[in-house]
């Protein structure tokens, strides 16, 4: 039997692009606290970093401004 031929070249690697949901939905995971460690592993190298905080300081402006909203809420009944 003859046994198959390595290719000399080295394997490219390809990095896969996170979507803007992926992004989003990573950061509400962070948000929660809860998230499994090959979650956070396929995170690391599908995402930008930059992309993250982007997505990060949106969700807490939105979260503050939420509060604000409910607190106001409250208070004006």
């Amino acid at each position: 039997m003859s046994k198959p031929v390595q290719d000399p070249v080295s394997p490219v690697v390809v990095r896969s692009k996170g979507s803007l949901l992926h992004t989003i939905r990573a950061v509400a995971w962070s948000f929660i606290g809860i998230r499994k460690n090959s979650g956070y592993q396929e995170d690391l190298a599908k995402l930008n970093p930059l992309h993250v905080v982007a997505v990060a300081i949106a969700g807490v402006v939105l979260f503050i401004l939420a509060l604000i909203f409910f607190v106001n809420w409250v208070v004006a009944k």
